[in-house]
Parts: structure tokens; sequence; C-alpha cells
């Protein structure tokens, strides 16, 4: 049966031929899957006639990937699953494995079908057409991050600590381990340490022969919460206490002139800057009276006199103030000197308000009752003050990676008033400095900023590729695409960071966009993408990233927290190590600085290797992804069904992330 090739045709006769499969013989279910087979194909081909002008500006190294890429939305914009069961009890291909290839997978098993259900034997399938997606995978992963070591399929990439500018020998340890790519973070040190770093990389005997790739991570616009208020100039002494209030050893104060104040020796529970008055008496055995700034009576033992500076001992908590005077058998022999103010936080509880502003001036907690009920709202500053024009009443807000969460009650010029509905029962400590994600907002923000373009000369310069941060929409590629065509470097591979829920809705266009050069690589930013999409849905958006970029045939990134605790600790958890072994999946693998990061290399190379002999990639059951329908939507397909007209989702409940439903 030949479907006409026109949009109404073949979406209509997909939708008749795509209920319950009949029961009866087996030339009625063949003849059945037959014409299914053959309507999924026209409609693949519709598709990609549909594109063909926007995929003949994508370059001619990536035009394979885009056209399967096409193909691939195409074919998950669709409900499968009654045909994958029926496929795979005939024992034909379930089209679970046809992310690479399409159009070959759906076309081999229309052949076999055929074959089936005319008695003529086997149909043939050209193996070239087969073999050309993880040809091309492969050839885009070496275009963009290199090739990984003998016997192991993934990458491995290391975040370079600030410690790599000045240990040479740090570096050759990372690639030793089994480092194959190494990320420079340019929100942290600057371009001599950026130089340092790869000059020792470069110098290092361990990658002779084997050319380390470097990928240069520009910031993009990260959201803070600005300056707080200065609390009281106080420090806290206390001792060590066990679980029932117990003092198990006393706080040692390390006490040091103010005037030349030197550093302790020894651990210090405490330093304090004094004046001295009489010095003389500070002998060991000496005891220290005064009233600290609550005006309670304490008491240190002097316990030794050390070079620049005293030891005392108190086994009571105290909190001290500048000008205190400390005494010894009344008379007063020491003054503490001037403390800098604390670091402030913002104490927010459920059902409290904060008001978020784009003004200078510092931020300031609630003011409270005798009770603790806040009876003025705290408020904060956001660093990108223009933001908050993009935000809307009912629209979502989450801080300090997703630790605090509310929703927007109202706003007016220049402020967001936000009711907390996620945080501690007795409340959490928002503090400045810490990030801010608005999941449900379209953000007008560029992905490259000054800070980028400012140092964007070194990276065409010393880096073999770039990471754009927070990127959204297909203009955010084709600025860096035009700046680096500026700086001569045309041909710059670059890796998209898709962090956001906007980049995640938007990854097609995305790719498209980034094709047009060349092959891109893309990382999945999980940190910044769970809190946008919600923790519940980051598997899904994970999984969806994934099948995405094999369908386009582009390298991904599996980053994020990959073996953080032994990376910080030097003991993993078993969660971890799961993820770990998942990451797999992936093109490359991104391990994040600490300080046994050379064994999480190690580690990881080892984990990497073991699952080689155990999976590669993985078979999906292809139910419709909400991803597909809504690019499709966007691109005025016939068929695609309603769509959001503000957030650009189908209008399917208020999900945080427009990810697939099951509707099974």
């Amino acid at each position: 049966m030949r479907v006409p090739v026109t949009g109404r045709g073949l979406t209509s006769v997909w939708a008749e031929s795509s209920g319950e499969f009949p029961d009866g013989a087996a030339e009625l279910q063949l003849g059945h899957v037959v014409e299914r087979l053959q309507a999924l194909r026209d409609l693949l081909d519709a598709a990609g006639r549909r594109h063909a002008p926007e995929l003949e500006q994508v370059a001619p190294a990536c035009r394979a990937g885009a056209l399967n890429l096409v193909h691939y939305l195409e074919l998950r914009r669709h409900e499968l699953r009654p045909l994958q069961d029926i496929l795979a009890r005939m024992g034909l291909s379930s089209l679970g494995r046809a992310e690479a290839h399409v159009w070959a997978s759906v076309d081999a098993t229309l052949g076999m079908a055929r074959a089936a259900l005319q008695r003529t034997g086997a149909a043939g399938f050209d193996a070239a057409v087969w073999d050309a997606g993880t040809r091309d995978l492969q050839q885009g992963l070496r275009h963009v991050l290199g090739a990984p070591r003998g016997g192991r399929q993934n990458l491995i990439m290391v975040t370079l600590p600030s410690l790599a500018a000045e240990q040479a020998g740090l570096v050759d340890s990372l690639l030793a381990g089994g480092m194959d790519c190494a990320r420079i973070n340019c929100a942290h040190d600057g371009p001599e340490q950026w130089r340092a770093m790869i000059e020792h990389l470069r110098m290092s005997p361990a990658d002779a022969g084997r050319r380390c790739r470097v990928l240069m991570d520009l910031p993009g616009p990260k959201l803070r919460t600005g300056a707080l208020t200065p609390g009281p100039p106080v420090i806290r002494v206390r001792p060590h206490r066990d679980a029932c209030g117990q003092v198990l050893r006393p706080a040692r104060i390390w006490l040091t002139p103010a005037a030349a104040p030197c550093p302790p020796p020894q651990a210090a529970d405490a330093v304090v800057p004094v004046l001295a008055i009489a010095e003389r008496r500070l002998r060991p055995g000496a005891r220290l009276r005064f009233h600290d700034a609550r005006e309670s009576k304490r008491c240190w033992n002097v316990v030794q006199v050390d070079k620049g500076g005293w030891w005392a001992e108190s086994a009571k908590t105290c909190y001290l103030m500048p000008d205190l005077e400390l005494s010894v058998e009344a008379h007063p022999v020491l003054r503490i000197a001037s403390i800098p103010p604390r670091e402030q936080a913002l104490l927010l509880r459920p059902g409290e308000l904060l008001i978020l502003h784009g003004r200078p001036e510092p931020g300031v907690p609630a003011q409270r009752d005798a009770d603790g009920t806040a009876v003025e709202p705290a408020t904060i500053g956001c660093t990108l003050p223009e933001v908050l024009d993009d935000v809307e009443p009912g629209h979502a807000v989450w801080f300090d990676d997703g630790r605090i969460g509310g929703t927007v009650e109202s706003k007016r010029a220049g402020e967001l008033r936000i009711r907390i509905a996620h945080a501690a029962p007795r409340g959490s400590k928002l503090r400045s400095d810490k990030g801010i994600n608005f999941p449900d907002s379209e953000l007008r923000l560029d992905a490259l900023t000054c800070f980028d373009l400012q140092h964007l000369d070194f990276v065409a310069t010393h880096a073999d590729a770039v990471a754009l941060s927070f990127v959204n929409r297909a203009a955010d590629v084709q600025r860096l695409q035009e700046e680096l065509r500026r700086r001569g470097r045309a041909d710059m591979p670059m890796v998209l960071k898709i962090e956001t829920r906007s980049g995640f809705e938007h990854l097609p266009e995305l790719l498209l966009a980034a094709m047009r050069t060349g092959p891109c690589g893309v990382m999945i930013a999980r940190g910044d993408l769970a809190i946008e999409c919600g923790f519940e849905r980051m598997a899904e958006v994970q999984e969806e990233i994934l099948w995405m970029c094999e369908a386009a045939r582009l390298p991904v990134i599996w980053a994020t927290q990959v073996l953080e605790t032994l990376a910080k600790s030097g003991q993993p958890s078993r969660a971890e190590i799961t993820d770990a072994a998942m990451s797999h999946r992936a093109e490359c693998v991104m391990l994040n600085k600490g300080a046994f990061v050379v064994d999480a290399v190690r580690a990881l190379d080892d984990i990497l290797m073991r699952m080689r002999g155990h999976q590669s990639k993985k078979m999906s059951m292809l139910r419709p992804l909400s991803l597909a329908q809504v690019y499709w939507a966007r691109s005025g397909a016939p068929g695609s069904g309603h769509v959001n007209a503000r957030t650009d989702r189908p209008a399917q409940g208020a999900d945080r992330c427009a990810v697939s439903q099951d509707s099974g």
C-alpha cells in the first residue's frame, strides 16, 4: 500500500492505522505491520522534504546527521509502542535502537515485513547506510573533543583546579590516570592561570604523541543573589561537646597582636586580634576574666605563650566584640581589636514573603516580633536586575541549587514578591552570591556576556573547543559563531551547555543552528537543569537529550557531580558509582575538581572499561516525546496538536518541564 505524500493524507493514514493490531492470522497482522511501516516511512520522507531549505544551510559534514534528527523528531511524535510490541513478537526489529539511523531502521524493518508477508525470504539492507550513524558520531567526537584512549569508548574530561596552574605534576597525574580532555572553567582564575594550565598540559610527558584537547567554558549570565547588610562584628567561641552537651575539650583560642598578626602555629577554634596593655601578666596559668557581648561572666585559662601570640582555653561558649577588655587579677591586660562584620544570612520559612529586587542596595533580614513571626519581609538583590521584567506572577523561583523555592505572588517595577513554599520547616538560610533559577520564565538574556567577549580572544587563540553556557535559543549559537568568525576561528568546535528549561525545549533548533559550522557537542549540565526541570523529571530529560544527540550524530558530555564525593573526600557513595556506570551511554564524562580528583579519574577509567563489555547505548521504548511534539508544533507541521502559546509546551498540565508524558 502506497500512501500519498501529503501532510493531511499521511497524518490521517497513520492515525487510522495506529490502533490495536487485529487478532487472527499472521498474514493479517503482517499486512497491518507493512501498512503502518509504509505510512511511517512516508511521514519521514515528507518531514525531510519539508525541512529541505533548512537542511541546505547545515555544513556538508553534518547534513546527514541533521536529516536524521528531523527523521527522529518525526518518529518520536507518534505512539509506536503497539507497533514495537508486534514487531518484537514477530522477531523483527522493534526500532528501539533507531536513533542514529532512523530511515535505515524503518526501511530495513519494512523490507523484512514485506518479505515475510510475500514469503520471499529475508530482505537485504544496506550495511553502509546502517553503519553511517555510528561512524558520523565517532567522527564528530574526534572533531570536538578528541579520541578516547585505546580500549575505552568514552572520553574522560576533567575540570582543572587552580592548583594545576602551579603544579605541573598534578596535570601529569591526571593524564596518567586517564584524562582525555581538560576543561578550564573561565568563571575562575584568569588568563595568566589559564595559560599556565595549558603550558603544563602541553609540556607533560604523559601527553606526548596524544594531544589532550582543551575545552574552555565561558561562564555566561549566571544569576545570583546580591549583597546582604553585614551582621555585627562578633566572634563566637564554642567548646567541643558530646551529644548530651558535656564538654569533651575546651575551645582553643589564639590571641595575636593586631599590629603584627601571626597565623596560629596549630589548629585553633578561634583567632582573636588583640591590643596588648600589660602583656607581662600573660603567663601560663593566668586567668583572663571578662564580660562577653551578652554580659555573661567568662574566664579563660592561658595555657601557652608562643611565638607571635598566646594560647588560651575556654570551657564555655562566649561572644566577643571589639573593645572588649580581658583582665588578670582585675588588671586590664588585653583589648580585643577590630573584628570584621559577620556574614549575614536571610532566614526564610515556608509561607513567608521574600522581596527580590534589582536595586544596588544590600538585602536585609525579615523584621520579626517577639514570637518570631515576620512582620516585614526579608529583601535581597539580583545581580542581573533586567531579568525581573521577564518574570510574571505565578512563575516559580528557586535559590541556592534548589534548596529554597517559591512562587511569584506579585510584581512591580524592579521588584518581585515571592511566597516561599520550599524550605526547611524551621527555616533555611539564604546567603549572598547564591544561584537563582526562573524555570517558568523566558528570560531575554544573551548567552554571551561582556566578560565572555572580553576573554574570547584568549579562548580562540589557546583552546581547542569552546563551551557556551546558558544557551537558550538559536540566536545565542549564531552570535558565538559570528564572534568566532571575526577572530578567524569559524572552524572552532563548540559545546552547547543545556542547563535551562528553555535550552532543553529548544534543543532541536540549537543543534541545527550549531551544525551550520560543523559538528558540535552537547553538555548535560545536570545541576541547573535539574532545578529548572524538577529533580523528579531529570532522568527523563537526560534520556531525551541523549536520544536527540544520537539522532543528530553529535557527542554528549555527561556532567555535574560525577563521582563528586570520591573527588572531594576520597570515598565514593554507592549511588554515584551507579551514576558513573550509567554515564557510559554518553561519549564523554566530566569530573569536577577535588582533593582526590586523580583517584576519581582512575576509578572512572576502570568503571567505563568494565561497562564496555556490558552495554552499548541502550534500547528504548518509543512512546511519543513532548519535545518532538513541541518542535513540530513550533514548525507548523500538520497534526501536531494544541500547544500553549505562552510557554510553547503542549497544553497537558503544569509540569515543570516539557518531558514525555506516558499515555499508557
